[in-house]
């Protein structure tokens, strides 16, 4: 029995240390890592960035220094707790007028007007119909989405050139059957992400919902936008701690098939080392006119001095957001920074969808984020000619003013019919 346990332990052992590794290398221009003879397999994820999946990750550090800008690892640092649902709030329990009529848009307080510490989605609507808007891809980089949900599944995303089961790749884009977005922590024997991104959690079908809960169907809540649909992508695990080269894959996924929005309610505390998710950042604003929206983190702390990631990245395409109460103050939980978070939007207490028909109840920065890719795809939806810096632009500079957010760089909350009244 002893023997046994010890072979056993050696062959874990063993096969432990043959695991294969990723790391994330930027060559120098004019060098082609495909003409050079590299111990793995590489992939392009942009530009001159791309991912080496090895044995001896080590060793090609070295080999390779003088042919890259930078090599970053890979690794998984710390697993974190996501937003769950919570009990019903007292917000939930008076709830609030709605010209909705879906029975729960009540309960989104985010709907109030700026008076009420909500950011103007009824106000908006009244005053700027939306029946000549053009349509707008957001894309949910989470731990996925359910796309059956009965206030989910007419606004996802629909990949036109893929037929969904057949288990072939019918648009030869990388991905078997992408229909509605791409699963980066479940792929193949190739390595190459799955098709499939049904949420495993909670936390991106409740984000999904605050940005594009279908309208006016009579049924559940409404989102915040009016013609959008959800692109899911599953690269967030359900205890935290995504990597770098997946958060990079899926803001290219993205960005190519359409998404002018990218909503991460997601961040670590750990930087591998390298840029490579800021620079996909600012190639995905450039070459394809995306912007960034995330989450400012849920510790507390001025991410200025103390940074998380992506929040603390510099990037013109990047917004980051905190979280507010439906009494207008910075929720306790809320990261803060002049520097580093942009704007403040409501994010205690936010009722949305949950999987398998339901709704529920999420505070954080989390929802915070999706609030404002919400009011982004709204005004985009009018103005679908707004650069990503432009966007940005309209909405920290029409923000309701608070001394409760003097802590954010443009020191107020988002506000949907402000920004869209400052186009006009």
């Amino acid at each position: 029995m002893k023997t046994t346990l010890i072979l056993s332990l050696l062959l874990s052992g063993s096969l432990m240390a043959q695991s294969p590794k990723k790391i994330i290398a930027k060559f120098k221009s004019g060098v082609n890592p495909q003409e050079l003879k590299i111990d793995g397999k590489v992939k392009k994820l942009f530009s001159n960035v791309y991912v080496i999946t090895s044995n001896k990750t080590e060793e090609l550090k070295k080999s390779l220094k003088d042919v890259t800008v930078y090599i970053e690892d890979n690794a998984r640092t710390k697993e974190r707790k996501l937003p769950t649902i919570e009990p019903i709030s007292l917000e939930e329990l008076k709830g609030n007028s709605s010209n909705f009529n879906d029975p729960l848009a009540n309960k989104v307080w985010a709907f109030n007007d700026a008076s009420s510490n909500g950011v103007s989605v009824e106000k908006a609507y009244t005053a700027y119909p939306n029946n000549t808007t053009t349509e707008v891809i957001v894309a949910v980089v989470d731990t996925g989405v359910d796309y059956n949900h009965e206030d989910l599944k007419n606004v996802m995303w629909v990949n036109k050139g893929e037929i969904a089961g057949n288990g072939i790749d019918d648009d030869q884009n990388g991905y078997v059957d992408d229909v509605h977005g791409i699963d980066t922590l479940d792929r193949d024997a190739d390595g190459n992400a799955t098709g499939d991104m049904m949420d495993t959690h909670s936390h991106g079908t409740h984000v999904s919902g605050t940005i594009a809960a279908q309208q006016n169907n009579g049924k559940g809540i409404a989102g915040i936008a009016s013609n959008v649909k959800i692109m899911g992508i599953r690269t967030v695990p359900n205890r935290g701690d995504e990597t770098d080269v997946d958060v990079v894959e899926s803001f290219i996924y993205a960005a190519k098939n359409g998404a002018k929005i990218i909503n991460c309610s997601f961040g670590k505390d750990h930087n591998e080392g390298g840029m490579a998710v800021k620079e996909a950042i600012d190639f995905i604003g450039k070459e394809y006119g995306t912007l960034v929206i995330a989450a400012a983190g849920n510790s507390s702390r001025n991410i200025d001095s103390r940074p998380t990631w992506p929040a603390s990245y510099e990037s013109e395409n990047l917004l980051v957001v905190a979280s507010t109460t439906s009494r207008g103050s910075m929720s306790y939980f809320s990261n803060y920074g002049t520097k580093s978070v942009d704007i403040a939007a409501p994010g205690s207490s936010v009722y949305s969808t949950t999987p398998r028909n339901r709704y529920g109840s999420m505070s954080g920065t989390s929802m915070a984020s999706p609030t404002t890719a919400g009011v982004a795809a709204e005004v985009l939806s009018h103005y679908p000619n707004l650069s990503p810096v432009e966007l940005k632009a309209v909405l920290m500079n029409n923000t309701t003013k608070s001394r409760s957010y003097s802590r954010t760089s443009s020191g107020g909350r988002v506000d949907l019919y402000n920004s869209l009244k400052s186009l006009e």
